[in-house]
């Protein structure tokens, strides 16, 4: 029984671990219907009726966008009586954050070195 229950574990983490994988979290928020689904469980976690109430288009096509943001492990599901809420995962949210805050920086520091190569070669211009 134990060698059993031990293989279920393994085969749930392959299968996290397989659909994380399909799941790419900057390509779940490249769509815009998923950015706004975002932008609306930013303030207040939401039922996906009435996040399809936001949207010209089916309950179940918006049902698929919250099911990609929950897969890219963004969005937290959280049942309440029948109903299930969805809202942002802080945490996922803050790690791109970071890494969306090191990008920032790194462009930051070419912008410069930018700034003072055409500095030399304008000064440059102007002593000859």
């Amino acid at each position: 029984m134990r060698n059993y229950l031990v293989a279920c574990i393994f085969a749930t983490i392959r299968l996290h671990n397989t659909i994380a994988m399909k799941r790419d979290v900057f390509q779940a928020i490249a769509d815009p219907t998923r950015r706004a689904i975002l932008l609306l469980i930013a303030s207040q976690a939401m039922t996906p009726n009435s996040l399809a109430d936001h949207f010209e288009t089916t309950r179940q096509a918006v049902s698929k966008h919250i099911r990609y943001l929950v897969d890219c492990n963004v969005v937290r599901q959280e049942k309440v009586g029948w109903e299930i809420y969805y809202g942002l995962n802080m945490e996922r949210m803050d790690e791109l954050n970071q890494w969306m805050e090191k990008l920032h920086h790194q462009w930051e520091v070419r912008f410069e070195q930018l700034d003072q190569v055409l500095d030399q070669l304008k000064s440059q211009k102007n002593e000859i």
